[in-house]
């Protein structure tokens, strides 16, 4: 935490179902040991043992205990299937608003359709859908296909991209997808060209892509996190852009079905 702080990057995004809890504690004690102002998310998953009310101020609870904070900035809706409709949720949502435990109210994996459920709920006690998290990448352009991107565009939603590097694999070429071999070396062709990493250029890509959308990028070490914040600075131009976006073609929605857990 102390790398991105460091470098201006204070938003940490963390859920309960990771590492069964234990990233929400690793992301408390950091912050605290740290010091620092840090805006931290967290994620409600709704199993389908869970069904009420109750259940929800339980979980929320538990996380605050385990992050020692006594509000989250922003609480998603890990994922929408469950046995208790998005509406439910997105009451409790608003009661936790409410309760002063939560500050932003957001949902993750959603289509357009369940957006706007969730957003005409919420408005209906004063409260705006803050974001919706998907996954987005050059190798992952769903949602450019399904609607979402645009939906956020129109909704003033934030868009925010997990796995935004495809899980460093834009920069490895394939000998069996020509389509990847293309945009890996068009990549780091950029890349060389302007001494940046095939990383910063991924990500500076969806940042040029539209300002509601906000990479998440997972780190394991504080270099990681130097080289990330690389992205911030670098702006791509449009032949650069385009020159990407053109060998980046977005993935059919049969292979864009999977969903982060």
């Amino acid at each position: 935490m102390a790398a991105a702080l460091d470098v201006g990057m204070g938003f940490f995004d963390t859920a309960e179902v990771y590492n069964d809890g234990r990233s929400e504690i690793a992301v408390g004690e950091a912050a605290r040991q740290d010091g620092r102002p840090a805006l931290v998310a967290s994620k409600f998953a709704p199993f389908r043992y869970r069904a009420t009310a109750a259940q929800f101020a339980s979980a929320l609870d538990h996380t605050l205990e385990r992050l020692g904070r006594e509000s989250l900035d922003l609480y998603y809706l890990h994922f929408p299937s469950s046995l208790r409709g998005l509406g439910a949720w997105m009451k409790a949502m608003a009661g936790a608003v409410r309760a002063g435990k939560i500050r932003a109210v957001g949902i993750s994996n959603c289509d357009v359709a369940q957006m706007r459920k969730a957003a005409s709920v919420l408005a209906r006690y004063g409260i705006p859908l803050a974001a919706n998290q998907v996954q987005y990448s050059l190798l992952h352009r769903r949602p450019e296909i399904d609607g979402v991107l645009d939906a956020c565009r129109q909704m003033d939603v934030a868009l925010v991209a997990y796995c935004p590097i495809g899980k460093g694999a834009i920069s490895a070429s394939s000998p069996t997808n020509s389509g990847r071999s293309a945009l890996a070396d068009t990549v780091r062709e950029v890349a060389a060209a302007r001494s940046a990493t095939a990383a910063q250029v991924a990500l500076a890509w969806l940042l040029k892509r539209d300002d509601r959308v906000i990479p998440i990028p997972g780190v394991t070490r504080p270099e990681h996190v130097r080289e990330n914040s690389g992205a911030l600075t670098l702006e791509l131009s449009e032949e650069e852009f385009d020159a990407i976006d053109r060998v980046s073609a977005p993935i059919s929605g049969a292979e864009a079905s999977g969903v982060r857990s």
